[in-house]
């Protein structure tokens, strides 16, 4: 077993500095706390989970400031324990990241190849992509791809050398998105949590501009300035609201 130490008593189901009202969770899978790492969750280091799961090592995350018990970062949920019915464990967000689109692409094959491949070579981590549907009419498309705001002036650059080869119109930079990402292990089995999502989204006036999913995460794009207003609105609609404030912030992270 593993104890790793930090500024709150464990793991809470979204930030405690933007939901007051989080909830600590008892305990918390591999696989979802790599996601939720991975989508912006500061509390514990994703290189550290993989670790953990590699050699299938529990980790306890509990305050230095506290004899508290922390949250425990197990293979499963505790068979009985409170989490196993849940549908959402926890909810990250992230401000780190910035939005590059190409516009006026050519539909053809290879061109989307060569283009990240460009971006690979520079060792530019790609997070979320979307290619909208091309015109009949042109033959064109659009793609959109996040990355971290720090290589976005190189990525824009590498774009730019390019483009010649490539052939599209334009390059649309945009660093004022934010990411929101529910993660929860209840989502394999429990249909309609994307339209409980949505549907919170929608009624926060928050507005979805890409989408991207796994097995046990949905993220989407949204404007930063909108990120914190549609935690709140997603923490309430997947009913993970405390009854009372659980959340101890000693100082630093939060999360």
């Amino acid at each position: 077993m593993c104890e790793i130490y930090t500024d709150v008593d464990g793991v809470f189901s979204a930030d405690p500095r933007v939901v007051p009202a989080a909830r600590k969770l008892k305990s918390v899978t591999y696989d979802e706390m790599l996601e939720l790492a991975a989508s912006g969750a500061k509390v514990l280091h994703l290189r550290c989970v993989e670790y953990a799961r590699r050699y299938e090592m529990p980790i306890h995350v509990r305050s230095s400031f506290s004899t508290n018990e922390g949250t425990w970062v197990v293979k499963d949920h505790p068979e009985g324990g409170d989490m196993e019915q849940a549908i959402i464990s926890g909810i990250a967000h992230d401000k780190s990241e910035a939005k590059i689109t190409i516009v006026g692409v050519p539909d053809r094959t290879g061109v989307a190849a060569r283009i990240f491949q460009a971006i690979a070579d520079a060792d530019i981590n790609i997070d979320m992509i979307v290619q909208n549907v091309s015109a009949a009419a042109t033959g064109l498309t659009d793609i959109s791809f996040t990355l971290p705001k720090s290589e976005g002036a190189n990525a824009t650059s590498i774009l730019q050398r390019i483009q010649g080869e490539v052939g599209y119109a334009s390059i649309q930079y945009d660093d004022q998105i934010g990411k929101l990402s529910l993660v929860g292990a209840g989502m394999r089995s429990h249909p309609g949590v994307t339209a409980t999502f949505f549907a919170a989204m929608s009624e926060a006036g928050v507005n979805i501009e890409m989408i991207s999913t796994s097995e046990i995460r949905i993220s989407i794009v949204c404007r930063a300035s909108d990120l914190e207003r549609g935690v709140k609105a997603a923490h309430t609609a997947f009913e993970l609201d405390a009854d009372q404030i659980e959340a101890v912030v000693y100082g630093g992270s939060g999360r």
